[in-house]
């Protein structure tokens, strides 16, 4: 055993309980990358796919496809997290899988092609987030989470940004299928982020806090509830039911938008095309990525500004807080989205969702950690939650494609501002606050006795 003065002690039980600066920013540039492969899959893809003919109905049925892909593997992913033995190997197979989705929409927009790709892209998702998340844990203490979580959400929302940004300018000047090809060149790239992050501070996750979730399986073991309780848990599916009835709303209200914009394009081409147009057919049938950029853009930046200050506030507020500002931007951006033809209103009204995503980016794994910090069985809970959001998910697209192609847009709008409404009064009316009382650090060092601690042997 090597003996240390306090001082040598104390600044390794410091670094040790942040994780090294170099994993720390791997972290960062993870979510940062992962951001940007799936942008792409989205408001992009229904403006992709529209522009190719496909009907209302035919592209919500093609989202629906990678919601439910990502719902059946929620919970199977989250259990293969909670028991991989390198959380970065399960990350860069996710990766993997998304990049060759990606490459088949890229390659070809038929029906067979664009639903595997879809699979690929929903499950390898639904294997990212526990895995990124229990990376998070790993690197973290307990009473931090809040705030390092914020930075992931920053992380995310600057890739959002900046690949809504180049999306929408490669797809407008080159051609629809660059976006895609665009995000697959974002793997590669995300890899060597995934095995930047050191695995001897993975090790080091049970000296941080005294949440289980990002401790290695054999450090778990007979420390865990049973699969059975976690899923019995009452306090974990009513916040699985406010998820949903969010994600009900918010899941195809942006390629709704996005859908009709490419349409009403489409129809207003042939008389806009004039001599004074013809000079420029491209930029002008094209436009509709621009806007739809900027739809997703601007949210993203207000995100990147506004998510560590979320996880502060729940830290010090509590997390129903948080989550009612999220919820609340929901049924406004559905209102405007009806009513209001204004562009700018419109632009206006959708920079919203950055708060709202934000919150939830925030809120869902802060909340899940809440309710798992006895047991462990973090991911395993991710994945039940995430299984209820899929479908919701998957009933938010396929709804609202049917409801557009019976009623109109204007319908569905309002139909999916309801489903907002519903998800507010859930938090108000049958949610908990789940913050954690502040506790004892069960490997507190303690300088200037005899006493050896984990970090001092």
């Amino acid at each position: 055993m090597t003996v240390r003065s306090p001082h040598t002690r104390r600044v390794i039980a410091h670094q040790r309980s942040l994780g090294s600066a170099a994993s720390q920013s791997a972290l960062s540039w993870l979510n940062f990358l992962i951001a940007l492969m799936q942008t792409a899959f989205g408001a992009f893809l229904a403006v992709h796919l529209a522009a190719y003919g496909w009907s209302r109905t035919a592209v919500g049925v093609a989202l629906a496809v990678g919601s439910t892909a990502s719902m059946l593997a929620q919970v199977p992913g989250g259990m293969a997290v909670d028991a991989a033995p390198s959380k970065r190997v399960a990350a860069a197979v996710a990766v993997g899988a998304v990049m060759a989705g990606a490459m088949l929409i890229a390659l070809t927009p038929s029906p067979v092609p664009v639903y595997f790709a879809q699979v690929l892209q929903g499950a390898g998702g639904a294997v990212l987030a526990p895995a990124v998340a229990a990376i998070t844990l790993a690197l973290s203490r307990q009473t931090r989470l809040g705030e390092r979580l914020g930075s992931n959400v920053r992380f995310a929302a600057i890739g959002s940004a900046l690949a809504a940004g180049l999306m929408g300018g490669v797809g407008a000047v080159l051609s629809h299928a660059a976006m895609f090809w665009m995000a697959a060149a974002c793997a590669p790239l995300a890899l060597v982020a995934i095995f930047s992050i050191r695995p001897a501070d993975l090790r080091w996750a049970r000296h941080r806090g005294t949440h289980k979730g990002g401790w290695y399986p054999r450090q778990r073991k007979g420390r865990q509830d049973s699969l059975r309780q976690v899923a019995l848990d009452g306090r974990l599916w009513r916040f699985a039911a406010c998820m949903a009835l969010f994600t009900l709303g918010n899941a195809a209200l942006l390629p709704t938008a996005a859908g009709a914009l490419a349409r009403a394009e489409a129809e207003l081409a042939p008389f806009l095309l004039s001599d004074l147009w013809s000079a420029l057919p491209s930029v002008q049938v094209r436009g509709a990525e621009l806007i739809v950029a900027a739809w997703v853009l601007l949210p993203q930046l207000l995100a990147a500004a506004v998510s560590p200050w979320m996880g502060r506030l729940a830290q010090v507020q509590g997390r129903r807080t948080v989550l009612l500002l999220g919820f609340l931007a929901l049924p406004l951006r559905a209102l405007v989205f009806a009513y209001d033809g204004h562009d700018g209103v419109a632009m206006l009204a959708q920079t919203l969702d950055g708060v709202s995503a934000a919150a939830v980016g925030v809120m869902v794994p802060l909340v899940v950690a809440d309710l798992t910090s006895g047991h462990g069985r973090f991911n395993f809970a991710m994945g039940v939650v995430g299984l209820v959001v899929g479908l919701a998910g998957a009933a938010s697209t396929v709804l609202a494609g049917m409801i557009g192609d019976s009623w109109g847009e204007t319908a569905t709008f309002l139909a999916l501002g309801v489903a907002g409404v519903a998800a507010v009064a859930t938090v108000l009316v049958g949610l908990p606050e789940t913050r954690p009382r502040p506790v004892a650090h069960p490997f507190r060092l303690r300088v200037g006795t005899a006493t050896h601690s984990p970090v001092a042997d």
